[in-house]
């Protein structure tokens, strides 16, 4: 199965100098947890919810006052649209990541996959759990 049979197409995206209180908003109202980056088209970083809290919130800052591009994770890891679902699987396991970025070809944003989709989207319940057991260890 390729990842771009589960991915969410079009993901809500910000650019680098998107202020972290939008970032945050965009996250609430579309219900995600990590919002790509962009330069163009092209993911340079991610930003998640656990990224504004540690880096952000703990050290007391306005997300008000702090860009995307001085709080987000860089560069972004992705992973071709045409790419089998367990190498991304093994992907996101190896780099302790919850949700990567889809490209294309090109290295253009398309979509991104997360953690429940390869639940959700598939019958690849150990895939998760593996992928989990992964993620959970401490870096």
């Amino acid at each position: 199965m390729k990842v771009k049979t589960v991915m969410t197409q079009n993901p809500v995206v910000a650019a680098r100098s998107t202020y972290l209180s939008e970032v945050a908003r965009k996250m609430l109202d579309n219900d995600v947890g990590e919002i790509p980056i962009v330069h163009g088209d092209k993911p340079i970083g991610v930003v998640t919810d656990r990224d504004i809290v540690i880096r952000l919130v703990a050290h007391g800052q306005d997300p008000k006052q702090v860009r995307a591009e001085d709080c987000m994770t860089s560069p972004a890891i992705t992973i071709e649209q045409d790419a089998d679902l367990k190498e991304c699987a093994e992907l996101m396991a190896r780099e302790k990541v919850r949700r990567i970025p889809i490209v294309d070809a090109q290295g253009r944003l398309c979509g991104i996959v997360a953690l429940a989709d390869l639940e959700r989207r598939t019958d690849t319940r150990s895939m998760k759990a593996e992928v989990f057991r992964h993620i959970s260890q401490p870096h």
